[in-house]
C-alpha cells in the first residue's frame, strides 16, 4: 500500500436542525392550502399520497371547512386520484385534473356528509394544486418499487488506475477514427467528445486543453506535453467555450495546481489522481477516512484497512490502491459508511448507502416521471440514417433496432417505433412519415439492460385524447436506475457504436467521473479539477451526443471545477447550487424540438419558475397557503389527527382529544397554531381507544414523513433562492 498522510482537518457543520409542525422556517411552499368557496373557506392539508401508478397519484388529505358564521370548523378526509404533471428541474409537481373519489366526515350526520361531499366534489376539481416534489416523495407511501432484478445492471468494475499526481483521463471509444477536417489536411479523432487532431505529415496530436492551450505528442497514448505553440490551423479548430451560467458561483481563491499528465483510455476505464502522495483525514463518528487530495470518492476503513471507492453509484473495495479492485453491494458495507452525517462534506456518498435517508430519496426520486402534453397535430420527426438502415435484433425478444441512426428506431412486426427525446413516434416504414405514437406494445418494456435500446423503456404513453398525448420518461431514460435499494448511473455494459461516414456513440457508464447531486442527479467531469485547464467536454464540430444519455442530452459537464467536487473546501451546498443550476437544460421536455410540440401550459411549467410564473398566472389565479399549522392529518380510515407539542390529538364532535382523553377548548375558526393546552375535562372515550397501536404508527410515520420532506424542500428553496406558488384555480 502506498505510503499516506493523515491530516487534520476542521469541518465546517452546517447546523440543519429537524423543523417541527409548529417551529419552524417560514415555508416557500406553504400548506394547508386556502381554497374560497360559496359561503366559507375550504382548507387543504399537506396530501398524503398512498399510490404511483405512471403519472396517477392516489392520496389522501385532511380538510377542514369553515362555513360563514359557523361556530367550529368542521374537519374530515378526502381521497383523491390526480394526474401528476411533474417539473424535476424546479423540483414541483403539479396535481391536475384531480378526481374526489371518497370523503369522511366522521362527526357528521348523514344530510350534512351528503351536502359536504357535493361541495368538494364540485369545487375541488376547478383546483391546480403545486406541491414540493421533495414533500411528495417523502411522504409517497410506495409499498412497490420498480427494483432491477439482481444480475441485470452489470456491476463489473472498469479498469480503475490510481495515480499520485494531478492527471486527467481522455476517453477514445475504441480505437482511434480518423476523418479528414474538410478546411485542412488535419485529422479528427471523432470517436471522443474531447477536441484530438492529427497533423498526419509531423505525425503529431494535438489534444485542446483550453481556448488557448494545447497538447501535444506522437503516440496518442503517451508521452503528452504542453505545447509552446501549435500551427495556426490547428489553433483555429479550438472549440468554442463552455457557456458560464449567469449567477454561478465560484469557489473560493486557490492558485491552480500544475498542468496534469494526460491518460487516454480505448476501453472502460475509471482515473483517481490525487496531488501528491495520499492524504486521509477522519471522519468524526466513524473509523473511516476519506483521501483528501482527490476528486475522487475514496475512503479507508481503519478496521480491515480495505479501500472503497464510489464509482457511478457503484462501490468497490481493493487491498491496495493499485489494486485488483472488485465490486461490494450496498448492503456489505461497513456499518461505519450509515454514520457519515448527511451535512458532513462526504455526506453526498450516502445515496448510495443503503438505508439512509439520502438514497431512500433517490430511489424514490428515480420512481417520479418529468411529465408533458404534446399536441398530436404539431409534432413531427424526421429521422437521419447513415445510409440505408441496418438492422439488428435485440436479444430475448421479438424486436429489432436499427444500429445506423442517432435516434432509437424500433422494428415490432411490421411497425416502427422511434423516441425522440422522451416522445414516442410510430410509422410504417423507417423513413416515416412519423407521427406522435398514442401507445407502444409492451414487448418493447421486455427489453434488457444489455441492449442500447434499453433506455428507452423508461419512456411512456400515459393517456391520450384527439389533440393531445400525455407522456413522461423515468430518469431512466437519462441514466438512473434503481437497483436493489440505491441508485446507479448507467447499466454497466458497453455498447459499440456506429461508425460509417458518421460516428453515433452510445451511452457510456464510465469515463467521465460520474458524480450524484442530490437537487441536480448526475454531473460528470474530470478525475482532476484544480487544474489551469478547462478540457472542453463535447465541443468539436463531430460530436452528436449520445455519451451521456439520449442524443443531444448534454447533462451537468461543468466538473468539479465550478462548484461540486470542493465540497470539501466550499461546502456541499454550493454543489448542490451548481448542479441545481443546470437542471432545467437537463429536461428532455425543454429542448427546441419539444418545445414546438408540447401545449403552452405544458411548456409554461416546464420553463424557470420566473417564466412560468408569469406564463401560467395569464392561465389562472394564483392563491397563496393559509397561515394555518401544517399539522393535520388523516388516517388510512379518515379519522383526523393533529400533532400538537404535547403529542397527538384527535378530533372529535367540534373539539381535539388527547392521549388522557382530555379535549382541548372548542374554537370557532382554525387555530394558526396547534393547541398545548387540553381542556381538564375528560372524554368518555379516550384517545387511545379510538386510535389503536397501528393508527398511532402511522402517524407517527406520516409526521416523521412530513418533517423530513419540508426540511429537504425549504433546503432546496434556500440553496436555490427560489419560492414556489401553492394553488391555481383554473378559469
Amino acid at each position: 500500500m502506498p505510503q499516506f498522510r493523515i491530516a487534520t482537518t476542521t469541518a465546517l457543520v452546517f447546523l440543519i436542525g429537524a423543523t417541527t409542525a409548529f417551529c419552524q422556517d417560514e415555508p416557500d411552499d406553504p400548506w394547508p392550502k386556502e381554497i374560497q368557496v360559496a359561503n366559507g373557506t375550504v382548507f387543504i392539508y399537506q396530501p398524503q399520497p398512498e399510490k404511483l401508478e405512471g403519472n396517477h397519484v392516489k392520496a389522501r388529505a385532511a380538510i377542514a371547512l369553515e362555513s360563514d358564521g359557523s361556530e367550529a370548523p368542521v374537519f374530515g378526509a378526502i381521497w383523491f386520484s390526480t394526474r401528476l404533471e411533474t417539473d424535476r428541474a424546479n423540483r414541483t409537481a403539479t396535481l391536475a385534473d384531480i378526481s374526489v373519489t371518497q370523503t369522511r366526515f366522521p362527526d357528521q350526520d348523514e344530510a350534512k356528509t351528503a351536502q359536504l361531499k357535493n361541495l368538494l366534489e364540485t369545487e375541488i376539481p376547478k383546483w391546480d394544486i403545486v406541491i414540493s416534489m421533495d414533500r411528495l416523495l417523502a411522504t409517497l407511501e410506495l409499498r412497490e418499487q420498480r427494483i432491477e432484478a439482481a444480475g441485470q445492471i452489470n456491476n463489473d468494475p472498469p479498469i480503475i488506475l490510481f495515480v499520485s499526481e494531478p492527471a486527467v483521463l481522455i476517453v477514445i471509444d475504441g480505437e482511434a477514427r480518423l476523418k479528414k477536417e474538410d478546411s485542412s489536411d488535419l485529422m479528427r479523432v471523432i470517436n471522443t467528445p474531447y477536441t484530438l487532431l492529427l497533423d498526419p505529415k509531423k505525425k503529431t496530436y494535438f489534444l485542446n486543453a483550453d481556448a488557448e492551450t494545447w497538447y501535444t505528442a506522437t503516440d496518442i497514448k503517451s508521452d503528452w506535453s504542453v505545447a509552446d505553440s501549435v500551427p495556426k490551423e490547428v489553433a483555429a479548430l479550438a472549440p468554442e467555450p463552455e457557456p458560464v451560467d449567469e449567477g454561478e458561483i465560484e469557489e473560493e481563491d486557490t492558485e491552480p495546481g500544475p498542468p496534469p499528465k494526460i491518460y487516454v483510455a480505448t476501453e472502460p476505464t475509471e482515473l483517481i489522481s490525487t496531488d501528491d502522495e495520499p492524504e486521509y483525514s477522519p471522519i468524526a463518528g466513524t473509523e473511516l477516512l476519506y483521501m483528501s487530495n482527490t476528486d475522487s470518492d475514496l475512503f479507508l476503513h481503519l478496521s480491515d484497512l480495505q479501500h472503497y471507492v464510489l464509482l457511478a453509484g457503484r462501490w468497490f473495495t481493493a487491498d491496495a490502491l493499485d489494486g485488483p479492485w472488485r465490486y461490494v453491494p450496498g448492503e456489505e458495507l461497513p456499518e461505519d459508511f450509515a454514520k457519515i452525517p448527511e451535512d458532513d462534506p462526504n455526506g453526498t456518498v450516502l445515496y448510495a448507502v443503503p438505508g439512509t435517508a439520502l438514497a431512500e430519496s433517490a430511489v424514490l426520486d428515480a420512481q417520479i416521471p418529468q411529465t408533458a402534453t404534446i399536441e398530436r397535430d404539431n409534432a413531427s420527426l424526421d429521422v437521419e440514417y447513415d445510409g440505408d438502415p441496418q438492422y439488428k435484433d435485440i436479444e430475448d425478444t421479438t424486436l429489432t433496432y436499427i444500429v445506423n441512426s442517432p435516434t432509437p428506431v424500433i422494428q415490432a412486426g411490421a411497425t416502427f417505433y422511434a423516441v425522440d427525446e422522451a416522445v414516442w413516434f410510430v410509422a410504417s416504414s423507417p423513413t416515416g412519415p412519423w407521427v406522435v405514437a398514442t401507445a407502444v406494445p409492451d414487448v418493447i418494456y421486455t427489453i434488457p439492460p444489455s441492449s442500447p435500446m434499453y433506455h428507452v423503456t423508461y419512456v411512456h404513453i400515459y393517456s391520450h385524447t384527439d389533440e393531445v398525448v400525455y407522456i413522461g420518461y423515468l430518469p431512466g431514460y437519462t441514466g438512473t436506475y434503481v437497483y436493489n435499494t440505491t441508485i446507479v448511473y448507467g447499466t454497466g455494459y458497453y455498447y459499440p457504436y456506429w461508425y460509417g461516414a458518421r460516428y453515433y456513440p452510445r451511452h457510456s457508464t464510465w469515463g467521465f467521473h460520474v458524480r450524484y447531486n442530490p437537487w441536480g442527479g448526475w454531473s460528470f467531469g474530470l478525475s482532476y479539477s484544480s487544474g489551469p485547464f478547462t478540457f472542453y467536454i463535447g465541443r468539436g464540430s463531430w460530436y452528436g451526443g449520445g455519451w451521456w444519455g439520449p442524443h443531444r442530452y448534454r447533462g451537468y459537464r461543468h466538473g468539479y471545477r465550478r462548484g461540486y467536487r470542493h465540497g470539501r473546501r466550499s461546502g456541499y451546498r454550493a454543489g448542490y447550487r451548481a448542479g441545481q443550476r443546470n437542471a432545467n437544460q437537463r429536461n428532455m421536455y425543454n429542448s427546441n424540438r419539444n418545445q414546438s410540440r408540447s401545449t403552452a401550459q405544458s411548456r409554461a411549467r416546464n420553463q424557470t419558475p420566473s417564466t412560468s410564473q408569469s406564463q401560467i398566472s395569464n392561465q389562472a389565479r394564483s392563491t397563496a397557503g393559509s397561515n394555518r399549522a401544517n399539522n393535520v392529518y388523516a388516517d388510512r380510515n379518515g379519522d383526523v389527527h393533529r400533532r400538537t407539542d404535547q403529542g397527538w390529538e384527535q378530533r372529535s364532535g367540534n373539539s381535539w382529544q388527547n392521549a388522557d382523553g382530555q379535549r382541548s377548548q372548542p374554537s370557532s375558526q382554525l387555530s394558526s397554531q396547534p393547541s398545548s393546552q387540553p381542556s381538564s375535562q375528560p372524554s368518555s372515550q379516550s384517545y387511545s381507544g379510538r386510535s389503536n397501536t397501528s393508527t398511532r404508527q402511522q402517524m407517527d410515520r406520516s409526521y416523521s414523513s412530513r418533517q423530513q420532506g419540508n426540511q429537504r424542500a425549504n433546503s432546496y428553496n434556500r440553496s436555490s433562492g427560489r419560492s414556489q406558488s401553492g394553488a391555481r384555480r383554473r378559469r
